[in-house]
């Protein structure tokens, strides 16, 4: 257990940061499959969907969820499938 006053303020820090991370994953997880499953069933609103996709990971990116690399990646991916639909 925390024996300081800083180590005790890190741990609220930390579980708020998990939180807010936790946030961000779930929400990024779940536009990437709204996309791929609107990229397979060939629906007319994929390119409002992706758009959005695409969106949500620039900014979890700004939020330091994930890295800028995965992100690239995440987005060449998802790009090839929508053009290749």
């Amino acid at each position: 257990m925390a024996n300081t006053k800083t180590a005790k303020e890190n741990i609220l820090i930390n579980e708020r940061n998990r939180v807010r991370n936790l946030h961000y994953k779930t929400k990024l997880k779940s536009a990437l499959k709204k996309a791929n499953s609107a990229i397979e069933e060939k629906a007319e609103d994929r390119a409002d969907i992706v758009k959005e996709t695409l969106k949500t990971i620039d900014k979890s990116v700004t939020k330091g969820i994930i890295h800028k690399n995965k992100a690239a990646r995440k987005k060449s991916i998802l790009s090839l499938k929508n053009n290749a639909a």
